[in-house]
């Protein structure tokens, strides 16, 4: 059976299976053979590729690690656990927003308390310039579900809907810069996500708390599991439903 997955994303990327040979150091009837045939790679070889092609070794061959060893491999994703987001050190924020460059996604209902880092908004913009894609989704504030949170936090039916109205304005110079897309969403939002290239921080929601109350997970994708990923394609399917903010 062959290895759609693989192809499509050899496609994605302008390569051909003998570049992908080349670049492994294989033969390229190897490498046709892992397309065509659905040959499971050598870990060695499927680490590389995962690598090589920024996506996990878990999504790429489904099949080729034991549910043991996928456990495993999710759990080392897990870099650290914080009991509340505002335990997240300063320095980590700083760190991660400095050193990403090819990926930045922000899903949140306000998210205020990124804009305590210096310059921000000139980062962000000179980072989508340098060619990073960067998805900022923040909650629509005329949505039922922004309401409820504000409601459920107990601190009024339109507190948080001013707080997002707050956010889009502070981030609204960045709307049309190079590379970067906002949008408003009105999902229920069961965990705010911050991606910085294969980093992320998850803030789960806990029903009667602020977010910055509730725990934080700082994550680092690994190509064996598929913890990091999970956020990641939820991500992908809020963003898929968001629409641009109506100014």
């Amino acid at each position: 059976m062959p290895n759609d997955r693989l192809r499509d994303e050899l496609m994605r990327q302008a390569l051909t299976p003998a570049e992908l040979a080349e670049k492994i150091g294989v033969d390229a009837k190897t490498a046709e053979r892992w397309i065509t045939q659905g040959r499971t790679p050598y870990p060695r070889h499927r680490h590389a590729i995962a690598a090589m092609l920024g996506e996990s070794e878990r999504y790429l061959w489904p099949d080729a690690l034991s549910p043991e060893k996928a456990t495993d491999a999710a759990r080392s994703e897990l870099v650290a656990l914080y009991p509340h987001r505002n335990a997240v050190p300063a320095d980590l924020w700083d760190r991660l927003l400095a050193d990403a460059a090819h990926e930045i996604g922000l899903l949140v209902y306000v998210g205020m308390f990124l804009t305590e880092q210096p310059r921000l908004i000139k980062t962000l913009r000179g980072k989508g310039k340098s060619g990073a894609r960067i998805r900022l989704l923040f909650g629509n504030p005329a949505s039922r579900e922004v309401i409820r949170r504000s409601e459920d936090e107990g601190i009024g039916k339109g507190s948080i809907s001013a707080k997002v109205r707050n956010a889009l304005a502070y981030f609204r110079p960045l709307d049309g810069a190079a590379g970067i897309e906002l949008r408003c969403h009105g999902t229920t939002l069961y965990n705010s996500i911050f991606r910085y290239d294969d980093e992320m921080i998850v803030n789960p929601h806990v029903y009667g708390f602020g977010a910055p109350h509730a725990p934080a997970l700082h994550l680092r994708r690994l190509s064996g599991g598929d913890l990091f990923d999970t956020y990641a394609q939820s991500f992908e399917q809020v963003w898929a439903t968001a629409k641009p903010p109506t100014w």
